[in-house]
């Protein structure tokens, strides 16, 4: 490759595990994210700044279960998705659009379905940020861990039993997944990949 080729973006890793400091306009959000593509699952664990800790498991079937463990408020949405979690070549097809420092990095810089930014470390090639510009508000995504090869043990995938009674049977059939800010872009970003 010549120094003047254009960066291709790196695929993701089959599996890892990050931590991910996230700032929707203000709104704060702690996220330990445990991406596992082998075994066709996502897991974002959200804790939003003074705040319920929420669970949210993605199958590559389309299903996802949002859930607290709080012994006294058990709570859980049951949503389908017309498509399963992002594949690890997502960024294919990226607009390149140079190098910029950030976060204290030299990255290389993509956008992505006009509404997503995302941006790699050119020495190690592990995502540093990424920005979803769908609104309002958007959010920024800020990498602090990457994890290359970490994997959650398989119990702690398993929604809770209370996802499964006849309540939420019943929402499970008339709730959609792109009613969330977070399933709208992964919604928009998955068609794409997928249509590619």
């Amino acid at each position: 490759m010549s120094s003047n080729a254009t960066p291709t973006p790196s695929e993701w890793p089959l599996q890892f595990h990050s931590l991910i400091w996230y700032n929707r306009t203000g709104i704060l959000q702690k996220v330990d994210l445990w991406y596992d593509f082998i075994n066709g699952r996502n897991l974002n664990i959200i804790q939003e700044q003074l705040s319920d800790v929420l669970y949210d498991v993605e199958w590559d079937n389309g299903t996802s279960f949002y859930y607290t463990l709080d012994p006294y408020k058990k709570e859980c949405n049951v949503m389908h998705f017309p498509v399963g979690i992002l594949r690890p070549n997502w960024l294919d097809g990226a607009t390149y659009l140079g190098q910029r420092m950030v976060d204290n990095f030299l990255c290389n810089v993509w956008e992505k379905v006009d509404f997503i930014r995302y941006y790699e470390d050119v020495e190690t090639k592990r995502p540093v940020k990424w920005v979803f510009f769908e609104g309002p508000p958007g959010y920024t995504a800020h990498v602090m861990t990457f994890e290359v090869g970490a994997v959650l043990d398989d119990p702690n995938w398993q929604a809770p039993v209370y996802c499964f009674t006849d309540e939420n049977e019943k929402k499970r059939r008339t709730r959609r997944r792109s009613n969330s800010s977070f399933g709208r872009l992964n919604n928009n970003l998955s068609f794409y990949v997928l249509d590619m």
